[in-house]
């Protein structure tokens, strides 16, 4: 039980690693503001930009979970595992795919990871609108990146 609880801790700071590189590589190629004249589609490709990468991240957090199943023959097979993954990391739990009882302590801490994770990618995304939105009475700066 207590390798158990190992592995499940280690998956989470796995991902909680794959996230803070993923947050980290996004601030460096977000631009820091769009001003207030910025148009509309400029705003919108941004926000499916930073969406699509959130997105992809929380892919690659579910992956690892469901790599590891399989790895420990927890699930026979990796398309099975992806949609497990997917589905408890998510908190949607159709329980139509289980783990051995030996194993289903690692599902609730899958769960409890995919919530933080995705609290977290709230709120970068946030963080995103609101430093990028002009604050009112503040002059709007010109364009530029994180790197400038």
């Amino acid at each position: 039980m207590l390798w158990k609880l190992v592995s499940a801790w280690s998956l989470m700071a796995l991902c909680v690693v794959i996230h803070a590189g993923g947050v980290s590589a996004a601030l460096r190629w977000m631009p820091l503001s769009l001003g207030p004249y910025a148009r509309f589609w400029r705003w919108t490709w941004l926000f499916i930009c930073v969406a699509g990468w959130m997105v992809l991240l929380h892919l690659l957090e579910v992956t690892a979970w469901a790599v590891f199943f399989v790895w420990k023959d927890a699930i026979s097979d990796l398309s099975s595992a992806l949609y497990f993954s997917a589905v408890t990391y998510t908190t949607t739990g159709y329980g139509d795919i289980v783990l051995p009882p030996e194993w289903r302590l690692l599902a609730g801490v899958e769960a409890l990871t995919g919530i933080l994770m995705c609290g977290w990618s709230t709120g970068f995304f946030f963080a995103v609108v609101t430093r990028l939105s002009p604050r009112a009475g503040e002059k709007a700066q010109p364009e530029q990146s994180v790197r400038d």
